[in-house]
């Protein structure tokens, strides 16, 4: 059995890790090259890091954030923010990151994933779908949340892995900051429909709610921000947990 991945996201605006709720309301949580150290050390499996701004004065900042972090840590990290064609990709891996998050971009262009896939390989495309739940379903957003599309969350999902996503990153924009557990059931209907992985984003607040996602949500990885910024959560502690739970963990 594949151990079941922890990640620590990392939202970086202007080169200084950042964390809100419901995708606003934003405060400071540290330097992101030396939380990435700390976490690589205190046993994650790998770090996401996000250019929530991603303007053109902002990638340069975010490349050389990238460019540290790859000279500290020894994990695998993804990046994302403000990926809109091949250029971007090839400056982010060149820069040291192992994969690339895309999101906005790819729903307005679908391609961008194909041409992701065959030029750099699956393994290193992963879609980020931010949703929430509305009154008539689940629809994806962008623009950090502040956009509805015409895309439903799962047909999406299915394209993404068609067109040749590695993983898909579902963030639900109603559990995001909330700690009040993951979008259980609508990660089990992702993993049901899709052959990839799925890493759950958006309201872990206790270590059982890393369980759950696991467990109910049947989940490949989960992914969280502030429980591990703000030490709310050691992540060796979590690990020793879902051990217990004999959920199959990698304990370093």
């Amino acid at each position: 059995m594949i151990a079941k991945r922890i990640i620590p996201c990392l939202d970086v605006k202007d080169g200084t890790t950042v964390k809100g709720t419901c995708f606003v309301n934003l405060r400071q949580a540290g330097d992101p090259v030396e939380l990435g150290k700390a976490y690589s050390a205190a046993g994650a499996d790998e770090l996401v890091y996000l250019d929530i701004t991603a303007s053109h004065e902002g990638r340069k900042t975010f490349t050389e954030v990238v460019r540290r972090v790859a000279a500290e840590i020894n994990i695998p990290f993804t990046v994302g923010g403000g990926i809109n064609e091949l250029d971007d990709v090839s400056r982010l891996l060149d820069a040291g990151a192992d994969k690339v998050s895309v999101n906005s971009a790819a729903l307005r262009r679908p391609q961008l994933i194909t041409e992701i896939a065959e030029r750099y390989g699956s393994q290193v495309c992963v879609c980020a779908i931010d949703a929430r739940l509305d009154e008539d379903g689940w629809y994806c957003y962008v623009k950090g949340g502040r956009e509805r599309t015409s895309r439903g969350l799962y047909e999406w999902a299915r394209e993404a892995q068609e067109r040749g996503a590695g993983e898909i990153l579902f963030t639900s924009m109603n559990h995001d900051g909330t700690k009040q557990g993951f979008a259980n059931a609508s990660l089990a209907t992702l993993h049901a429909e899709l052959s990839i992985p799925v890493i759950a984003s958006g309201g872990a607040g206790t270590m059982e709610h890393f369980r759950d996602a696991f467990l109910v949500g049947h989940a490949d990885a989960a992914l969280a921000a502030s429980v591990f910024h703000f030490g709310e959560i050691p992540i060796a502690e979590l690990k020793n947990y879902l051990k217990q739970q004999n959920i199959n963990v990698r304990i370093s």
